[in-house]
């Protein structure tokens, strides 16, 4: 069976449908964040907050589990902590912190239906 190369190519949304949002491609209300937070959901307002959240859910997770021992099935408590601070399990957590850390260095740009990643035309003189 021959090996083909796919692209996905993303149909644009009218602008005069309602409930859509034109930039994100997807519906708005369903399960996305505020206007102004692009994303999957999963990003936070800067990488030291994902990575302290990262912090406080592994954490727990660990703890529920190691001090089992010695302190009985309570620890087990930590458990919904950890899964509630890394949003859901760590693979949420590692694709928030993905998209944090790009958050302002990428734009999608979508011509003639197919939309691209593009990096963002920095100012002279900014990191």
């Amino acid at each position: 069976m021959p090996v083909t190369e796919r692209t996905t190519v993303l149909d644009p949304v009218p602008a005069d449908r309602p409930g859509w949002d034109n930039h994100a491609g997807s519906r708005s209300g369903a399960g996305s964040r505020s206007g102004s937070r692009a994303g999957s959901g999963f990003a936070s307002a800067s990488v030291p907050r994902h990575l302290a959240r990262g912090a406080v859910g592994f954490g727990s997770l660990i703890a529920a589990f190691a001090l089992l021992p010695v302190f009985g099935p309570a620890t087990l408590l930590l458990a919904p902590v950890g899964v509630v601070a890394l949003r859901g399990c760590p693979m949420c957590w590692a694709i928030g912190l993905a998209e944090t850390v790009s958050r302002g260095r990428l734009r999608r740009e979508c011509t003639d239906g197919v939309c691209e990643l593009k990096p963002v035309a920095r100012k002279p003189g900014t990191a």
